[in-house]
């Protein structure tokens, strides 16, 4: 196996300070098992993380969760941040962002907020969420407009709102946003346990890409919307977080240094924690990191594709849970053994009574009940 080229820098550090979360999303990238991770780094802890990131090369930082506004030191880690010269990001559902801390986040110099909704009616945000939040989210992204921030918005698209997407989409004008993303879910995590009933029909999809393309016509002037399409409907793999070990580096709540936020599934790979290594020894050193940088690992189909340069063989946790092998080809990619596995979800979606099974919300006594189960 070739050795991977020696990588630059990580350009974005993601800070995921808690997997503490008030919303139950049916769709949350967070693991299945964060139930079993509560431990959680201390703010002195994070403070070095910081210094080490920005030592290392990164230019930007992200905070998020779980739901980040549930640590009291949220403040502080945004304030050295900023001061070490991070463009400095809070990703939020908006819980828990008062008029103080959003004046006291103004103060420790915070560049952007993303606030998250799940629908554009009271009604389905509250029950994907599991909470009643809609009011609040409306007030909050009022009050960060307010102290002239950026509105930022990000909903999950999926086929249980994905009919919806005009109105999302002037919901989000009426609020001022100046930038919307709407991102079909990803199938991982709690998404993955809900893909039978989160997967939209392939008309679904072309009717809310033309609807999008409407507004984006309409809106050009005033607001970018990016329509992030499913990976199982494109069709075709896409690079792992820009690259394994290229672009990101996540820590997660008890430490744990991840190349992307899913990575720690993986069997057979280990991953370092910050209390014990320097963030530039896991960048640049650890197994981990350097196990699928590259193109060294590949196997066919994709060793010897034209296109391994330009994806990268697709996603390494896509791999390992649909076709049950991490050094496997995407599934998505139509060269992959396994594509078929990904043309039968597709199909399940396309059939009368699709989504009928109750959905599972994410919370901490279910996923305390599938630790135990091994599930």
């Amino acid at each position: 196996m070739n050795a991977p080229r020696q990588p630059g820098p990580p350009m974005w550090l993601l800070a995921e300070v808690t997997y503490r979360c008030p919303l139950h999303c049916v769709f949350c990238y967070n693991p299945v098992d964060f139930a079993s991770h509560e431990q959680e780094l201390s703010t002195d802890d994070w403070l070095r993380v910081l210094r080490e990131g920005r030592e290392l090369g990164a230019v930007q930082c992200g905070f998020s969760g779980g739901e980040p506004l549930l640590r009291d030191d949220l403040e502080i880690l945004v304030g050295e941040a900023r001061r070490l010269g991070y463009y400095t990001n809070l990703i939020t559902s908006g819980v828990g962002l008062t008029e103080a801390r959003l004046d006291a986040f103004k103060a420790a110099g915070l560049d952007h907020i993303q606030l998250s909704f799940q629908d554009s009616t009271r009604e389905i945000n509250d029950f994907l969420s599991h909470t009643r939040t809609f009011d609040l989210k409306q007030k909050v992204a009022r009050m960060i407009r307010e102290r002239g921030w950026p509105m930022v918005m990000n909903v999950v698209i999926h086929r249980l709102n994905i009919g919806q997407i005009g109105r999302i989409i002037e919901m989000a004008d009426e609020l001022g946003a100046e930038y919307l993303e709407l991102a079909n879910a990803q199938y991982y995590s709690w998404a993955l346990l809900n893909r039978e009933q989160l997967m939209p029909s392939r008309e679904q999809l072309r009717a809310a890409e033309a609807v999008t393309n409407e507004w984006k016509a309409k809106l050009a002037d005033r607001m970018r919307i990016l329509f992030v399409v499913p990976d199982y409907h494109e069709g075709k793999p896409k690079k792992c977080m820009n690259g394994w070990g290229n672009v990101f580096l996540t820590v997660t709540p008890d430490g744990t240094a991840l190349p992307c936020h899913t990575a720690r599934m993986l069997p057979g790979l280990s991953f370092p924690n910050v209390a014990d290594s320097s963030l530039r020894d896991i960048w640049y050193d650890s197994p981990g990191f350097n196990r699928y940088r590259g193109t060294g690992w590949m196997k066919q189909p994709c060793r010897d594709c034209e296109h391994k340069e330009e994806d990268l063989g697709g996603c390494r946790c896509q791999a390992y849970l649909i076709a049950g092998d991490a050094e496997a080809a995407d599934p998505v990619c139509p060269k992959s053994p396994k594509h078929e596995r990904v043309l039968d979800a597709l199909a399940a979606a396309e059939r009368p009574g699709a989504a009928q099974r109750p959905l599972i919300f994410r919370d901490p006594q279910e996923s305390r009940r599938r630790c135990a189960e091994g599930a």
